[in-house]
Protein backbone atom coordinates (compact mmCIF):
# COMPACT_ATOMS: atom_id res chain seq x y z
CA UNK A 1 0.00 0.00 0.00
CA UNK A 2 0.99 3.50 -0.89
CA UNK A 3 1.74 6.20 1.72
CA UNK A 4 -1.07 8.37 2.02
CA UNK A 5 -0.24 12.29 2.58
CA UNK A 6 -3.35 14.27 3.34
CA UNK A 7 -3.57 17.42 0.79
CA UNK A 8 -4.07 19.55 3.72
CA UNK A 9 -0.33 18.86 5.17
CA UNK A 10 3.18 20.10 3.98
CA UNK A 11 5.43 17.23 4.06
CA UNK A 12 8.41 18.02 2.34
CA UNK A 13 10.45 15.25 3.83
CA UNK A 14 10.90 12.51 0.52
CA UNK A 15 11.94 9.82 3.39
CA UNK A 16 8.84 8.50 4.12
CA UNK A 17 7.97 4.84 4.76
CA UNK A 18 5.23 2.82 2.74
CA UNK A 19 1.72 3.09 4.13
CA UNK A 20 2.17 5.56 6.85
CA UNK A 21 -0.77 8.07 6.93
CA UNK A 22 0.01 11.60 7.59
CA UNK A 23 -2.85 13.35 8.28
CA UNK A 24 -4.34 17.15 7.68
CA UNK A 25 -2.21 20.05 8.86
CA UNK A 26 0.75 18.58 9.72
CA UNK A 27 4.45 19.53 8.93
CA UNK A 28 7.23 17.48 8.09
CA UNK A 29 10.24 19.09 7.06
CA UNK A 30 12.78 17.94 4.93
CA UNK A 31 15.38 15.62 6.65
CA UNK A 32 13.25 14.02 8.87
CA UNK A 33 12.53 10.31 8.32
CA UNK A 34 9.64 8.02 9.05
CA UNK A 35 9.26 4.31 8.70
CA UNK A 36 6.65 2.43 7.59
CA UNK A 37 2.86 1.65 8.55
CA UNK A 38 2.51 4.96 10.90
CA UNK A 39 0.11 6.88 11.55
CA UNK A 40 0.95 10.75 11.94
CA UNK A 41 -2.21 12.52 13.24
CA UNK A 42 -3.56 16.20 12.89
CA UNK A 43 -1.63 18.82 13.61
CA UNK A 44 1.92 17.51 14.25
CA UNK A 45 5.30 18.96 13.33
CA UNK A 46 8.42 16.93 12.85
CA UNK A 47 11.45 18.86 12.41
CA UNK A 48 14.67 17.78 10.36
CA UNK A 49 16.71 15.80 12.73
CA UNK A 50 13.81 13.36 13.52
CA UNK A 51 14.14 9.69 13.24
CA UNK A 52 10.80 7.88 13.31
CA UNK A 53 10.56 4.02 13.19
CA UNK A 54 8.24 1.33 11.72
CA UNK A 55 4.77 1.19 13.02
CA UNK A 56 4.64 4.34 14.92
CA UNK A 57 1.65 6.38 16.09
CA UNK A 58 1.41 10.02 16.88
CA UNK A 59 -1.36 11.45 18.13
CA UNK A 60 -2.31 15.03 17.68
CA UNK A 61 -0.55 18.20 18.58
CA UNK A 62 2.93 16.79 19.21
CA UNK A 63 5.92 18.48 17.96
CA UNK A 64 8.84 16.33 17.59
CA UNK A 65 12.36 18.51 17.41
CA UNK A 66 15.70 18.34 16.13
CA UNK A 67 17.59 15.46 18.07
CA UNK A 68 14.49 13.22 18.89
CA UNK A 69 14.97 9.19 17.91
CA UNK A 70 11.41 7.34 17.98
CA UNK A 71 12.15 3.51 17.63
CA UNK A 72 9.80 1.59 15.79
CA UNK A 73 6.14 -0.03 17.89
CA UNK A 74 5.96 3.67 19.93
CA UNK A 75 2.51 5.15 21.27
CA UNK A 76 2.94 9.11 21.62
CA UNK A 77 -0.20 10.48 23.01
CA UNK A 78 -1.91 13.55 21.99
CA UNK A 79 -0.24 16.96 23.16
CA UNK A 80 2.92 14.91 24.20
CA UNK A 81 5.47 17.92 24.75
CA UNK A 82 9.17 17.33 23.64
CA UNK A 83 12.59 19.81 24.43
CA UNK A 84 15.62 19.58 23.06
CA UNK A 85 17.38 22.52 24.90
CA UNK A 86 17.95 22.70 28.37
CA UNK A 87 18.67 26.62 28.58
CA UNK A 88 16.83 28.12 25.44
CA UNK A 89 17.11 32.05 24.54
CA UNK A 90 15.45 33.51 22.01
CA UNK A 91 17.50 33.70 18.96
CA UNK A 92 20.59 31.63 20.23
CA UNK A 93 20.78 28.04 19.52
CA UNK A 94 22.89 25.61 20.51
CA UNK A 95 25.84 24.05 18.20
CA UNK A 96 24.04 20.74 18.70
CA UNK A 97 20.75 19.85 20.13
CA UNK A 98 20.59 17.04 23.10
CA UNK A 99 19.36 13.65 21.91
CA UNK A 100 16.08 11.94 23.21
CA UNK A 101 15.27 8.40 22.24
CA UNK A 102 11.89 6.68 23.02
CA UNK A 103 12.69 2.97 22.48
CA UNK A 104 11.43 0.37 20.73
CA UNK A 105 7.09 0.04 22.19
CA UNK A 106 7.27 2.35 24.65
CA UNK A 107 4.07 4.45 25.48
CA UNK A 108 3.64 8.05 26.50
CA UNK A 109 0.38 9.31 27.70
CA UNK A 110 -1.30 12.46 26.95
CA UNK A 111 0.21 15.78 27.62
CA UNK A 112 3.44 14.26 28.90
CA UNK A 113 6.67 16.59 28.99
CA UNK A 114 9.94 15.42 28.08
CA UNK A 115 12.85 16.89 28.61
CA UNK A 116 15.76 16.93 26.17
CA UNK A 117 18.56 14.43 26.65
CA UNK A 118 17.03 11.70 27.92
CA UNK A 119 16.33 7.66 26.99
CA UNK A 120 12.87 6.29 27.79
CA UNK A 121 13.66 2.75 28.03
CA UNK A 122 12.08 -0.06 26.02
CA UNK A 123 8.61 -1.03 26.62
CA UNK A 124 8.30 1.43 29.14
CA UNK A 125 4.93 3.69 30.23
CA UNK A 126 5.04 6.91 31.06
CA UNK A 127 1.47 8.36 32.24
CA UNK A 128 -0.67 11.03 31.35
CA UNK A 129 0.87 14.15 32.54
CA UNK A 130 3.91 12.95 33.77
CA UNK A 131 7.06 15.24 33.50
CA UNK A 132 10.12 12.88 32.81
CA UNK A 133 13.40 14.53 34.27
CA UNK A 134 15.40 12.22 33.65
CA UNK A 135 16.05 8.50 32.12
CA UNK A 136 13.54 5.48 32.43
CA UNK A 137 14.25 2.25 32.57
CA UNK A 138 13.12 -0.20 29.80
CA UNK A 139 9.52 -1.73 31.12
CA UNK A 140 8.82 0.43 33.64
CA UNK A 141 5.67 2.56 34.34
CA UNK A 142 6.42 6.29 35.47
CA UNK A 143 3.91 9.03 36.26
CA UNK A 144 3.87 12.23 38.42
CA UNK A 145 6.24 15.58 38.59
CA UNK A 146 8.86 14.50 38.23
CA UNK A 147 8.53 11.53 36.46
CA UNK A 148 9.18 8.69 39.31
CA UNK A 149 8.65 5.24 38.48
CA UNK A 150 5.46 3.30 40.48
CA UNK A 151 5.71 0.59 42.84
Amino acid sequence: MATNIHSLSDVQSNNIGENTKIWQFTVVLERAVIGKNCNICAQVFIENDVNIGDNVTIKNGVQLWDGITIEGDVFIGPNVTFTNDRYPKSKQYPSEYLKTIISEGASIGANATILPGVTVGRSAMVGAGAVVTRDIPPNAVVFGNPARVSK
